[in-house]
């Protein structure tokens, strides 16, 4: 979360004797907030974290605008919020500051500040805890613990919550030290237990003047109680909001297992994010890199292939364009599809000398500042994702990435109770771009940056991804949050998508040509000419029209399926692939649907063809039917040329799959009534032309090579 500073800038102090922890911190691990000075320009305080990694929960003690943090540098003995009730050094903490207490009037809060967020600031409060009319005013809870069997002794309200909750107070100083006199339990004895006792013996509630913020005005303790919450927007701020009561608590308490969503509310309360400024804070305590003069820091970069995916070769070419030194970046590959062992291997032939190979993630003696983990199924378009994830200064970032057209991403908002994924309410509002800012989230996966220091402090366990029950991603970020690693995410840049891997098929000789269902953005970038468009924008209606749509990607790919294929036919007249048998102009060729390409090709066809059709021929508009679609081979000493003939068609397309003059000499059409020829197009053009009719056509001779044609008889 948020420095401690930035609540402080939020916080206005109040002329009365109280203060209200502006340095308290939500959920911050010791390690977050170690060696980083915090200034507090309202209470005249500098103060700097606790050094003590061991210590897992920090506690905060306010007087007099002081802020004091009891058990620093102290390991902590009071037991663990999942386990057994603990929280008896806590008491044992407070009772020791008390005797530093002169002023018996001093109005004092007393909070966890491991997993509590402040919505406003010590005026509010302070009228609030006035108007309790007591001297002692405990947050409520509607679960009573660690002794149900108390439930009965616990007085009755009128309206609100009967039972008390220990992670927040406030009260005079003389009263609570008459509340702590009596204890001398143990470190890990329960605290709670201890207040309740109290507040339920008549004679010690009236003596100490205790009473319960029962209507959630002040405290609101999120156990037991989440739905009662909801985010309130208004006027550049953002408070908790109780449903229940209508109340605007002062203080949020992420106490038990609710710490996800004390995480969540984290990420708006009180003005990180809203909608009039957006992000306030998304810009603090950055890590620049642009014009630094010493290096980048070193960074492992670590690729994961854990099953078939396409475009992997795409990947590997993206990878080489990122804006980051290499010389600071060394790579661990990780790869268990045989499949893709060409791949890697083929990169690593070209590149190897250009990084530095390691064997480890950044946990043993590798020198590197952080570890980038990527798998491939990532499209890193963004070039300086890495850099920007960097300057960040995060301890854990995953840069945003989605399917297109679909609201799946790499990151999950909240999780349900079984720990799988569930939607949170700002979810499609940060997939969709209008909720732009860093978030603090419970999942991520595919890719993300953690600082090295992490995975050899907190994250040091070897079995980071192994769980009895979680696949290996759920494993790992489980075992994050449960070392009190925050997990971000940033939508703040586009920087990539993710291809869909579920059906990927492997039987063919290029795989990807059959990936324009699957994933059809990528299959456009690595087949369609990027010159594409420009046909829809230039004015040109000539009796032939030509167009240039597929690379020559597409093009070999295509000839190389169709000769790993190699049922060519014998160019006869007799062809039982078509209805009736009989076929009067024969060409030596290979259908689209004998190598089960005939969806995709007609895909092409409605995208990529159809819409110059309806511009070349208006008022003509056509769903790219066929029934023949095909690649032709001609060559000198097989099948040289076509003799003259109408199409089967309304409109033929024929796209030259290779290059004239570098593969063969010659071929081309001839239109005979206009007496047009057509020599062979240009590689990755397409001839498209009636096909009854008015252009009665025969194909030209190759002379030489081996020519290669895709021809589609469309709308027959």
């Amino acid at each position: 979360m948020r420095l401690a500073k930035e609540l402080a800038t939020r916080v206005t102090p109040a002329p009365t004797a109280l203060c209200v922890g502006p340095l308290l911190l939500v959920r911050m691990t010791l390690l977050q907030i170690r060696k980083r000075n915090v200034r507090c320009p309202n209470y005249a305080l500098r103060w700097r974290h606790l050094d003590d990694s061991k210590c897992l929960f920090v506690y905060c003690f306010c007087l007099f605008f002081l802020l004091q943090v009891l058990g620093r540098g102290e390991k902590w003995n009071g037991g663990s919020y999942l386990s057994a009730p603990g929280g008896g050094q806590k008491v044992r903490l407070l009772k020791s500051a008390l005797d530093d207490v002169k002023e018996e009037d001093k109005i004092i809060l007393f909070i966890d500040s491991y997993d509590v967020v402040f919505s406003s600031g010590p005026k509010e409060l302070l009228k609030k805890f006035q108007q309790a009319r007591h001297k002692v005013v405990f947050s409520s809870e509607t679960l009573i613990w660690p002794d149900r069997h108390l439930e009965d002794k616990h007085p009755h309200v009128r309206e609100g919550k009967r039972f008390l909750g220990a992670g927040g107070y406030i009260g005079y100083a003389s009263n609570l030290r008459e509340m702590v006199s009596d204890w001398s339990g143990k470190d890990d004895d329960s605290d709670q237990l201890y207040y309740t006792k109290l507040y339920i013996d008549p004679e010690k509630r009236k003596s100490i003047n205790i009473t319960l913020d029962s209507k959630c005005r002040m405290f609101q303790n999120l156990h037991g109680a989440l739905d009662e919450v909801v985010l309130k927007f208004e006027d550049g701020r953002v408070r908790a909001r109780n449903v229940m009561y209508d109340t605007l608590p002062v203080i949020v308490h992420g106490n038990g297992p609710t710490k996800l969503q004390i995480n969540y509310l984290g990420n708006y309360i009180p003005k990180v994010w809203t909608f009039e400024t957006g992000c306030t804070v998304c810009n603090e305590d950055l890590r620049p890199l642009s014009g630094l003069k010493s290096e980048y820091p070193p960074v492992v970069m670590g690729i994961f292939i854990q099953q078939p995916t396409p475009f992997v070769t795409v990947f590997f070419e993206r990878l080489l364009q990122l804006r980051y030194p290499k010389s600071r970046l060394s790579l661990f590959i990780y790869n268990q599809e045989p499949h893709h062992d060409q791949h890697v291997r083929s990169f690593l032939e070209d590149h190897d000398a250009e990084y530095q190979a390691v064997n480890d993630m950044c946990r043993a003696d590798v020198d590197c500042e952080y570890f980038f983990s990527v798998d491939v199924e990532v499209v890193l378009k963004n070039e300086d994702t890495l850099k920007i994830l960097i300057e960040h200064n995060k301890m854990f970032i995953a840069p945003m990435m989605n399917k297109p057209g679909r609201l799946w991403t790499n990151f999950w908002g909240a999780l349900s109770a079984d720990g799988y994924y569930a939607r949170s309410e700002d979810y499609v509002d940060i997939v969709q771009g209008r909720r732009v800012g860093i978030w603090n989230v419970p999942y991520v996966s595919l890719v993300y940056l953690v600082r090295a220091d992490v995975l050899r402090s907190e994250l040091k366990a070897a079995d980071l991804f192994q769980s009895p029950t979680l696949d290996p991603d759920m494993a790992f970020c489980s075992k994050v949050r449960d070392q009190g690693v925050f997990m971000y995410v940033t939508n703040m840049y586009n920087f990539g998508r993710v291809l869909n891997t579920e059906n990927y098929q492997t039987k063919h000789l290029h795989n990807d040509l059959w990936q324009i269902f699957e994933n059809p953005v990528d299959w456009e970038e690595r087949y369609i000419h990027e010159n594409y468009s420009k046909i829809m924008k230039d004015d040109v209606v000539i009796i032939v029209q030509i167009m240039s749509s597929l690379r020559p990607f597409q093009l070999r790919h295509l000839i190389e399926e169709m000769e790993n294929y190699g049922q060519w036919s014998g160019g006869g007249n007799v062809d039982t692939r078509i209805q009736g048998g009989y076929e009067n102009v024969p060409t030596i060729d290979i259908h689209m649907n004998q190598i089960n390409f005939q969806k995709e090709w007609h895909k092409f066809l409605l995208e990529y063809v159809a819409p110059v059709t309806e511009k070349m021929f208006p008022g003509y508009y056509t769903r790219a039917q066929f029934d023949l679609a095909f690649v032709v081979r001609y060559k000198p000493d097989e099948q040289p040329l076509l003799r003259p003939h109408h199409d089967a068609s309304t409109f033929t397309i024929n796209v030259a799959l290779n290059q004239v003059g570098v593969d063969f000499q010659g071929g081309g059409s001839r239109f005979l009534r206009y007496n047009c020829s057509v020599q062979a197009t240009k590689q990755g053009w397409a001839l498209m032309h009636p096909g009854r009719l008015t252009h009665y056509h025969e194909g030209l001779r190759t002379t030489a090579g081996t020519r290669y044609i895709a021809v589609s008889f469309v709308d027959p």
